[in-house]
């Protein structure tokens, strides 16, 4: 079945309402709201449907995966996915995609409400307030103004921590291994190496992802490099700063506060930092804001109904070069990309190795990477495997097979060349079908089309036993094609016998 082949969705979180209406609305999609599943429920529920949608609540692990049989899409409604195995997901040709912008606004201004209750230590004057105390001199603060912020991650989040800080007129410097200096520079945040920024700062927040190289990213050896009494922040990923080592730098003074909205385990058992005086916690509410559901509700549900209507494929995490594989453009395209596969792979049944895929003319010209899955499908026509554009290449590589794109500037015209070995196959679009032009030096004086079933002889095929033949099953002729090496027949449907035919070779797309 098509990836956009979606018709049943299961929320298993709470979500805005206009989630599910939009799906139902204008996707046509049977739409049920579960939310507070168990793990054993949701392996059980799972298997009836063609999507999922959660938020932070739900884990979808591997056993969940497999078990969604009919699964093809898992949609996180919020920007994080570390509650669904990615990995996983992409092996069973699932798309795992996220709403990277739903919660931006609200998690940048809890980081920023964060910084200024660290530096006003607002939240324990309050306490103490509500306690009948009235302690002026013991909640004594200081000025953002002219200190220096260091950014962590200047994505969409960094980015507008950092406008609104530049407000207080804070010194916003930053750390982004992606994002080029120049375009940071732009919004106002000069880039330095992690070294340089340590000693430069009076508050640090982190706005990456949690990945293996951001685990720990301030750690003793950070601390010990910062700032006597610096600050820290993290409304991003529990774990980016490493707790224990937090917990040491406040005891001895290095670390002058920390403001939480998340931790490694949620809820925290271990209470050392959440008791700890100098530290400002919250129950992970970087996206609690009703806009930011609403937002991120209607945008994932967006992004489904878009994909069913094979409009765009937007968000996703695990696919990202499949995004214009949805375009109208290009769809033929991918259908060539496979249909050159199976063709291949008919001619030569043991291939293995590099499979080179070429491209030509400016609409492939940024194609290569989903045309090779593409191919890859093609040259895996017959697995036992869930095979698609979200997992084939992955598939390929399994048994022996790694394809790799170029892209050639010699032709304007669009084409599509796929080699292995000593054959070389040339594609292109008659209007929006795909077609063959050529099998290694033999040019083909029409476009062969590559759909229904193909006879595929090397050399000159007996057209007179082909027409007796088709005639005694009940089967005609649609078109003939004769290139010097290679002739191909294209026939109302298959033949269950092709002995009379001699060295034969039949190919259904």
């Amino acid at each position: 079945m098509a990836l956009s082949d979606i018709r049943r969705v299961l929320i298993s979180d709470s979500l805005a309402p206009a989630c599910a209406r939009i799906l139902t609305s204008q996707g046509g999609i049977q739409v049920t709201e579960c939310p507070g599943l168990t793990p054993k429920e949701l392996i059980a529920k799972i298997q009836d449907y063609d999507g999922l949608i959660v938020r932070s609540a739900t884990k979808v692990s591997v056993e969940v995966l497999s078990a969604g049989r009919r699964l093809k899409v898992v949609g996180r409604a919020g920007t994080g996915v570390d509650n669904v195995d990615v990995d996983a997901a992409t092996k069973n040709g699932i798309i795992v995609m996220n709403t990277p912008t739903g919660n931006s606004i609200s998690a940048a201004e809890l980081t920023c409400g964060l910084i200024l209750s660290l530096s006003r230590q607002i939240p324990q004057a309050a306490a103490s307030m509500k306690d009948g105390k009235w302690d002026r001199k013991k909640y004594m603060g200081s000025e953002l103004h002219g200190k220096t912020l260091g950014i962590l991650g200047l994505g969409r989040i960094g980015k507008e921590v950092a406008t609104r800080m530049q407000s207080f007129q804070m010194k916003t410097i930053g750390y982004d291994p992606i994002i080029p200096p120049g375009v940071t520079a732009e919004f106002g945040v000069q880039q330095f190496s992690l070294e340089e920024i340590w000693p430069q700062c009076d508050y640090i927040t982190v706005h990456t992802p949690l990945l293996p190289s951001t685990t720990g990213l301030i750690n003793d050896a950070a601390f010990a490099k910062c700032k006597r009494g610096v600050q820290v922040i993290n409304c991003a990923r529990g774990g980016i700063i490493d707790e224990a080592a937090l917990l040491r730098a406040l005891e001895s003074g290095q670390c002058g506060g920390a403001g939480l909205d998340v931790f490694t385990e949620e809820p925290p058992r271990d209470r050392a930092l959440v008791d700890h005086p100098l530290v400002i916690s919250l129950p992970h509410l970087g996206a609690s804001t009703n806009e930011a559901q609403n937002r991120c509700g209607e945008e994932i549900a967006q992004q489904i109904v878009d994909l069913v209507k094979e409009r765009a494929l937007v968000g996703a995490v695990n696919a990202p070069a499949l995004t214009k594989a949805f375009s109208p453009e290009t769809k033929p395209w991918v259908k060539l990309g496979e249909a050159l596969g199976v063709v291949l792979r008919s001619l030569v049944p043991e291939v293995s190795g590099e499979v080179q895929v070429t491209t030509s003319g400016d609409i492939l010209k940024s194609s290569g990477s989903f045309l090779c899955s593409a191919v890859a499908i093609g040259l895996l026509q017959n697995s036992d495997k869930k095979v698609n554009l979200v997992n084939s290449s992955l598939f390929a590589k399994e048994v022996g097979i790694q394809v790799t794109s170029g892209h050639s500037v010699d032709s304007s015209e669009a084409r599509l060349e796929v080699s292995a070995g000593n054959i070389h196959l040339v594609g292109g679009l008659s209007g929006s079908l795909p077609c063959l032009l050529q099998v290694s030096s033999s040019l083909f004086h029409s476009p062969v089309s590559l759909s229904g079933t193909l006879l595929l002889w090397t050399g000159e095929a007996d057209l007179n036993k082909l027409l007796g033949l088709l005639s005694s099953t009940g089967h005609h002729l649609e078109s003939f094609h004769n290139a010097g090496g290679y002739s191909i027949a294209t026939i109302s449907g298959p033949l269950s016998d092709l002995s009379p035919l001699g060295s034969c070779l039949q190919v259904t797309l």
